[in-house]
């Protein structure tokens, strides 16, 4: 199902900016009993994307309840959110565009992610980096190219999702979730001033640890480390959580942390 601009409907102006240069940004949230998990969170980050993007001004009051509208229609599903600069004018000058556009759409929650919280996911080291780009890192912008490129090589493995490097080599994220590990009672994740998403369940988790007396390192750190750590999982606003079983460099086995987030931080 597709709303646009609170009109249930699947058509957009081909002169929107989202079609032209992929000019907006964009929230994926879970549903859970008919309701959007985090709503608050996902409208802040949205609200700090268009901000960053220089966007002219959203009705978010407008937004957030086409949001919980949308979330009626099923009991457990996946509601995504995107925010298109609008239409007006040619070139890649947006003054013209005063109407930034809405689009949501609901489908499916994935089934996977079930038998994945069994068994762990396998990760495979994804030959395509992510550039780095400070001002449009952290945020879930349109352009995800480089993402559509990783997917595309991992549909040719065996893994279930990719470990994805910026084009330093250093460790950035997967396609589609953020990357922590632990080693001892450290635990870390990969600074994303540079590129990557700085996603709704990673600044979670994060603020989750801190709030009970355990910190997470953010670090600038090649693949090599993996093969150090007692323990590796992803996260989203989706899963929320998942521990992997084994990467490229080795097999893991312990779920202490998996085991603690779920507890105290995944509640939905």
């Amino acid at each position: 199902m597709f709303w646009i601009n609170g009109v249930e409907q699947s058509l957009i102006s081909a002169s929107d900016r989202s079609v032209q240069f992929g000019d907006g940004c964009f929230t994926t949230a879970r549903v859970s009993r008919g309701r959007v998990v985090w709503l608050d969170k996902h409208i802040l980050r949205l609200q700090q994307a268009t901000e960053r993007l220089l966007m002219p001004a959203v009705n978010w009051n407008a937004l957030t309840k086409e949001m919980v509208e949308a979330a009626n229609h099923t009991e457990d599903g996946v509601l995504k959110v995107i925010i298109s600069r609008g239409t007006g004018g040619r070139g890649y000058s947006g003054t013209a565009c005063q109407h930034p556009t809405r689009i949501i759409s609901l489908s499916d929650y994935p089934t996977q992610y079930n038998s994945w919280r069994e068994r762990g996911i396998v990760l495979a080291l994804s030959p395509v980096p992510l550039a780095r780009s400070p001002l449009l890192a952290g945020i879930k912008h349109l352009n995800r190219l480089e993402q559509v490129l990783i997917r595309a090589h991992l549909e040719h493995t065996e893994a279930d999702e990719a470990l994805v490097l910026d084009t330093e080599g250093m460790l950035v994220e997967c396609c589609a979730a953020n990357l922590f590990w632990r080693k001892g009672d450290e635990i870390f994740t990969p600074d994303l001033s540079q590129s990557g998403v700085d996603g709704i369940m990673r600044q979670r988790i994060i603020a989750c640890l801190a709030a009970l007396g355990r910190s997470v390192t953010m670090v600038v750190q090649p693949p090599a480390v993996l093969a150090d750590a007692d323990e590796v999982m992803l996260c989203n606003a989706l899963m929320p959580i998942l521990p992997v079983s084994r990467t490229h460099e080795r097999e893991y086995h312990s779920r202490q942390l998996f085991d603690f987030l779920s507890q105290h931080c995944c509640d939905i």
